[in-house]
């Protein structure tokens, strides 16, 4: 199977795998595990932060910076389509007591003027605004990345009142390879940050919380009361170790892979690209105009040995994205599969290369 249904997907190398069988181990709950703590040191230099913190999920980074960015009953200025408002089956109110205002940034990137007529100080009546949250890059945005100025004025906006701007960056490092930013420039508008080790960095599990010394301890602590603390986890820290040190500059190779599925998408009749820019390794595109809905295109490509995925925008487009088990000849089978199933069946127009793409 072909599979671009997500870059969760991905499994561990081989190399990555002997990694984690060969890491020292130890009980990371008493911070004794070296693997853990060496992965917690690599993500703070990363991010320009004083500390981190390996957690099993990306959710449970965002469960535990919502709680401790905000006081019960607190507002949380969001995207309408981020994570902890569409995906994280209500965990900000179950776990974090707060409330959620959405607003509609174009693909997932919002305004300070949009921001603005919803932070409350709070009163008898009114929740108080507690933080703003950012996704970088943008699920459904089409992983779109916050441009730097954007950030700079949400921060700015937050010092004005007194507020906090917290990073979802699950993908992060997807912003990192596209644009040749540092993590440690994005990070440095933000309080709290985490990057996520399960999708395009290929590793089985986890992901890295990061912050101010005090955040971290306080954040070990919540850690531990969701049954996130573990023992010997050096074996899965190790794949994250092994990640940051040898799967980031391969990013790139996914991007130009999305690109790639994006233009023999687009060439297919019918086919139309939701967004008119691959800036990373996420495309949604809508099949209306084949005159066939997402969920017969998806059974047909599935009978054809591919699989993305549905669900999109009321079940209406359907999304793409690459990693690193997907290859460039892959992804023209799967143009193909789109090809065929629409209807066209001649596949004039993809080209399938003799070797996969290499990251540049």
């Amino acid at each position: 199977m072909i599979d671009l249904s997500s870059d969760t997907q991905t499994r561990p190398s081989l190399a990555m795998r002997e990694f984690m069988a060969a890491a020292p181990v130890g009980d990371e709950q008493l911070r004794e595990d070296p693997s853990v703590n060496q992965l917690q040191e690599m993500a703070a230099a990363l991010t320009g932060k004083e500390a981190a913190l390996f957690l099993p999920s990306g959710t449970m980074c965002n469960a535990i910076a919502f709680s401790l960015n905000a006081n019960r009953g607190e507002a949380v200025i969001l995207d309408w389509e981020s994570h902890p408002n569409q995906a994280e089956a209500g965990g900000p109110a179950w776990l974090a007591s707060v409330m959620l205002r959405p607003v509609a940034g174009p693909r997932g990137i919002f305004s300070v003027d949009q921001v603005r007529p919803l932070i409350n100080k709070g009163g008898t009546h009114g929740a108080r605004t507690g933080f703003i949250s950012v996704e970088n890059t943008t699920n459904r945005g089409g992983g779109a990345i916050w441009p730097l100025e954007r950030l700079a004025e949400m921060r700015a906006l937050v010092d004005e009142h007194g507020l906090r701007l917290h990073m979802d960056g699950a993908r992060l490092m997807n912003a990192v390879a596209a644009s040749g930013i540092p993590a440690s420039t994005f990070a440095s508008y933000v309080d709290s940050v985490w990057i996520d080790l399960s999708k395009g960095l290929g590793a089985p599990v986890g992901a890295v919380l990061a912050g101010t010394r005090d955040f971290i301890e306080r954040a070990r602590l919540m850690k531990h009361m969701l049954g996130g603390a573990m023992r010997q986890a050096g074996i899965i820290a190790a794949a994250g170790i092994y990640a940051f040190e040898h799967n980031v500059a391969r990013l790139a190779a996914d991007h130009a892979n999305a690109q790639f599925l994006a233009d023999g998408l687009a060439a297919i009749p019918g086919v139309k690209l939701v967004y008119d820019t691959v800036p990373t390794n996420i495309l949604f595109f809508d099949v209306s105009a084949t005159g066939m809905t997402p969920q017969q295109v998806e059974r047909g490509i599935n009978a054809l040995g591919v699989r993305m995925g549905g669900g999109y925008d009321g079940a209406k487009v359907i999304r793409a994205v690459t990693h690193l088990d997907v290859s460039r000849e892959e992804c023209a089978a799967a143009i193909e599969a789109v090809r065929q199933v629409c209807g066209d069946e001649a596949g004039e127009g993809v080209l399938i290369p003799t070797a996969p793409i290499r990251a540049r």
